[in-house]
């Protein structure tokens, strides 16, 4: 591997790291942190709205639970190098359904949206608010 790639790969690391913690990508992300980003035990919201889904009745389905997946909602296999500890939930529906899939990765009721998602937003405006007075 020559050096340009290893800056790609590490520049890219450094970005997903930076939506797995929470920090603005333009900070400098410790080589730890990389690590532990590279192998995530918690899921990163994918989005902070549900995915609106037509799903058809018979067809075997699997709802990506890590957020790394680049075909969201659905698993594209990510989370093998992303998130080994967690893993897909597969289901099957019975007849054909607009369903509204989770993005934020924190519902109750995997794989559907449980309203989890304004919670998150809610803790987003909050740490927004915290930033402007510090």
């Amino acid at each position: 591997m020559n050096a340009a790639a290893a800056v790609r790969i590490i520049g890219a690391a450094q970005r997903r790291c930076a939506q797995t913690l929470g920090r603005p990508a333009l900070l400098p992300v410790s080589s730890s942190a990389v690590q532990f980003c590279l192998q995530s035990t918690q899921p990163v919201p994918a989005a902070r709205l549900p995915y609106r889904v037509k799903v058809s009745a018979g067809k075997r389905y699997a709802w990506c639970a890590c957020g790394h997946s680049k075909k969201q909602p659905f698993c594209d296999g990510a989370h093998r190098t992303d998130a080994p500890s967690i893993s897909p939930v597969r289901f099957t529906l019975d007849k054909d359904r607009t369903l509204m899939l989770c993005a934020c990765k924190q519902t109750k009721n995997a794989p559907y949206c449980d309203g989890s998602h304004l919670k998150v937003i809610f803790q987003d405006i909050v740490k927004s608010v915290k930033g402007i007075f510090k």
